[in-house]
């Protein structure tokens, strides 16, 4: 029984741990460091024979009578510890009190059959309870057997502490947030958002003022062009484009993904709902287009149409690779940021002038993700096919 015991409680420890409970864990370790010395220290000075060998018996424990007060000290911080847990932990730990004091009782000499025989009564009954408790609920996943609140509560301060966001930052994964976005988007705001790259600042391409505002707000200069995003090819092809062949088979084996072509400008592009924005997105002859492999981008685009895109990062300054940084570097200048935790590359797109891929081919204007060799590679694979 001492054995089993605690091996139960051994084994009780090592769970609560790796479940990342550390109070649990460092009090099952603890009872069970202090049920095996207690029922050990018990059966051998009832066995006469081999108490004498180990030294055990009467006028000679005063080093378990050290041990039983240091269980009782280490114990108290449990208790207080447990008290802001559950009830049925705080009731364990003070069981596990009494029973340091029979301990102690024992080492002196002075424990009562019957306080011993009510405490391990009391004992039992607790850790059966807690036992099926614990097991009741994490098989169901709801609380079926009471574990009781806590007794001592602390009142969290963190977000009183918090400077409180300079914009609205919603969360990718949720409906709400994605839509909170797109209505911010739909009315004229700029956002920060994240792309298959690195985070980049989004404005509707149906408010020219709102891609006015991203070259302030980057302090980007006049001649750098801003490109667009779209969701999926299909779109592109409703616009009907004067687009050869060739660049299309291109353009369909290098999206989705981090390759942006910049293509011939045209009338099409308001098909395409680019709207108002014409002539402040792309050059006056040309236009990026990039369609991004990242699902709750996409279903931005989709809700908002076509996205004028730039990295979310002061001109000349390094991209932004968390939603942090957006936030710290930009979000002060910007209506909302959309959070999505860390980015999927450190570099931005590569970008691959296409405007004369019938005539002279494909030329690489920025090597960034992907890497050039390849989009070469694969422009050859598509001519030679």
């Amino acid at each position: 029984l001492i054995l089993i015991g605690g091996f139960v409680q051994l084994l009780a420890g090592f769970l609560a741990f790796r479940k990342y409970d550390h109070l649990g864990g460092a009090a099952f370790l603890t009872f069970s460091a202090l049920w095996s010395s207690y029922g050990a220290t018990r059966v051998l000075c009832a066995a006469p024979v081999s108490g004498h060998l180990l030294g055990i018996g009467a006028g000679n424990a005063e080093g378990f009578t050290a041990g039983s007060v240091a269980f009782l000290v280490l114990n108290t911080f449990l208790i207080i510890l447990a008290s802001s847990f559950n009830v049925v932990l705080l009731c364990l730990t003070l069981a596990m009190e009494l029973l340091t004091i029979c301990f102690l009782l024992f080492t002196l000499e002075h424990l009562p059959l019957p306080f011993e025989i009510v405490m391990l009564s009391i004992l039992s009954v607790i850790c059966f309870y807690g036992a099926t408790a614990s097991l009741t609920n994490c098989m169901f996943g709801k609380d079926l057997l009471l574990m009781g609140p806590p007794l001592l509560t602390v009142q969290s301060s963190k977000k009183d502490r918090e400077d409180p966001l300079p914009c609205v930052c919603p969360k990718s994964h949720l409906t709400s947030g994605l839509r909170t976005i797109a209505e911010l988007l739909n009315t004229g705001a700029v956002c920060g958002v994240p792309t298959d790259t690195v985070y980049a600042l989004a404005a509707s391409c149906k408010h020219p003022q709102a891609i006015e505002k991203v070259y302030r707000i980057k302090d980007r200069p006049q001649e750098k062009p801003i490109c667009i995003f779209i969701s999926n090819l299909e779109q592109l092809r409703a616009a009907a484009p004067p687009i050869s062949p060739l660049l299309w088979e291109f353009m369909e084996n290098v999206y989705p993904g981090g390759v942006g072509c910049i293509i011939r400008k045209g009338e099409w592009l308001k098909k395409l709902g680019v709207g108002a924005g014409y002539s402040r997105v792309g050059t006056q002859d040309s236009i990026m287009i990039r369609v991004p492999d990242l699902t709750v981008l996409v279903h931005l685009i989709d809700m908002t149409g076509p996205l004028a895109i730039t990295s979310a990062n002061p001109s000349g300054e390094v991209d932004s690779t968390h939603h942090d940084m957006v936030i710290s570097r930009l979000g002060h200048k910007l209506e909302g940021v959309l959070c999505d935790g860390e980015s999927d590359e450190v570099v931005a797109s590569t970008v691959v002038n296409c405007t004369e891929i019938d005539e002279s081919g494909i030329t690489i204007v920025r090597e960034g993700c992907i890497p050039a060799g390849k989009v070469m590679q694969i422009f050859e694979r598509v001519k030679n096919r």
